[in-house]
């Protein structure tokens, strides 16, 4: 299989979060586009109730536009030792997942929020902790997917997301994987050649100019796929090969886009991550 059929393309709303589109724009804006998924961010679901919609209103404009909703992101402090804030940040996924529930939401990334200044949680307790989120994605339908920050001090790499997956010991444990985080806490794109398709939830694609070490770069420097030095080509072929056929995510934070209108910046990104795509698996 080539191609960039081999995958789905979903845009993660942080690409036009300077253009301030409301949800439901977004979209229609993401179908227009050629999305077939949108990553909407729980601020903006939650922008969008206080507004006076609802998750009824947004789940018939999925269905609509014909979208799904891989992932959404939010922000918890599940994974800290301190007792009483990892129980409130249980309790907030918890939640979480129950809205996710009424929209038709896949999964909800649950990163080490709260730990990025811990050098030392221990990565099975990290794994125990985790395991009570997919027991709670049991509940209520949707799965929390495990993300790394390459900035962080703890769980800051695919190898270190792998442990506390696997030492889960649940089935429906996986991976949030992220372009620029993979070279922020430097992570090799061949490690996925170690993992099943299962494992991986959702990968967010982006690329970064040359000239930056891993500690100067910063979220704001992510640029369209293509247009700068990340491995991509490796990182597509390892997802091919070990048979991810899940969402390609396309995930900037580039106020230079922002300043465009929020329809160009998500068509141009579309084109130019197919356009990698394409190049790679050709």
């Amino acid at each position: 299989m080539s191609s960039a059929h081999s995958f789905g393309y979903s845009l993660n709303t942080s690409t036009i979060k300077g253009q301030k589109v409301p949800l439901l724009q977004a979209i229609r804006l993401a179908a227009d586009a050629g999305y077939s998924g949108i990553e909407p961010w729980m601020s903006e679901i939650d922008e969008h109730v206080a507004q006076g919609g609802s998750l009824k209103d947004l789940a018939k404009a999925l269905s609509d536009h014909g979208l799904v909703v891989p992932n959404v992101i939010g922000f918890f402090d599940w994974i800290v030792d301190d007792e009483r804030r990892r129980s409130r940040g249980v309790e907030e996924v918890k939640h979480h997942l129950e809205l996710l529930a009424q929209f038709g939401g896949q999964r909800l990334a649950v990163a080490p929020m709260g730990a990025t200044d811990q050098p030392y949680l221990n990565l099975f307790s990290a794994a125990r902790r985790y395991r009570v989120l997919l027991d709670l994605g049991d509940k209520y339908g949707p799965t929390p997917m495990l993300e790394f920050w390459g900035m962080s001090q703890v769980l800051h790499t695919l190898g270190e997301a792998a442990l506390v997956s696997m030492e889960s010991g649940h089935p429906k444990a996986c991976i949030l994987a992220d372009v620029y985080h993979l070279f922020k806490g430097g992570s090799d794109p061949n490690g996925f050649r170690l993992l099943n398709a299962g494992a991986v939830g959702l990968v967010h694609v982006n690329d970064y100019p040359a000239g930056l070490t891993r500690d100067e770069i910063i979220d704001a420097d992510r640029v369209y796929p293509g247009d700068g030095v990340a491995p991509l080509a490796a990182i597509f072929r390892n997802l091919r090969d070990i048979g991810y056929r899940g969402f390609l995510s396309l995930e900037l934070f580039n106020k230079s886009y922002w300043a465009q209108s929020a329809a160009e910046t998500a068509k141009t990104g579309l084109l130019k991550l197919r356009e990698a795509v394409e190049k790679a698996l050709s």
